[in-house]
């Protein structure tokens, strides 16, 4: 690989990580009180504890960028429009199911937007995987993840209607 590829290689992935994180960073924006939030919540006994969340989320974001720039590399932003727009789009609904549970305390509008989240990334798993396997394979631990947080974010608005009414 000449330098100048290389370089080009490099700039986009740092381009892929500094839009994922962006991503990452306005959700935590909302999540700025999720501690004392979280601590509030009468949680079902498998709810992991508040540390577990930033340490996952930060692999799976990083997991994310990776994948975003492997479709990138193969396929480029004007031959895969869809693809990395439907990225993207499951990228802002992320961000957004952070201000619908901690900033605005809203259970069913999470839960609702965490159905059409998870519903975005089996799109864009299955659209990722048809352009390189393996940028599919490493959003899987996402879905797995956003799963997981569905059923979390669901056991979570039924057993506090006070504070996720």
């Amino acid at each position: 690989m000449n330098t100048h590829r290389l370089l080009q290689n490099v700039k986009s992935l740092a381009g892929w990580l500094l839009v994922t994180f962006t991503a990452a960073a306005l959700g935590a924006w909302a999540s700025r009180d999720a501690p004392e939030f979280y601590a509030q919540l009468n949680k079902p006994a498998w709810a992991p504890p508040p540390g577990v969340f930033g340490p996952v989320w930060s692999v799976l974001y990083l997991l994310m960028a990776i994948a975003a720039w492997l479709v990138w590399r193969v396929r480029g932003f004007s031959t895969a429009p869809r693809t990395l727009g439907l990225y993207l789009v499951q990228l802002a609904a992320n961000a957004l199911w952070s201000w619908l549970f901690f900033a605005w305390h809203l259970g069913a509008a999470a839960f609702a937007e965490v159905l059409l989240l998870w519903a975005l990334i089996v799109a864009t798993t299955i659209a990722f995987w048809k352009a390189c396997r393996a940028a599919g394979v490493l959003l899987l631990p996402y879905l797995g993840w956003v799963t997981f947080a569905g059923a979390l974010t669901y056991a979570c608005w039924q057993r506090n209607p006070q504070l996720l009414g």
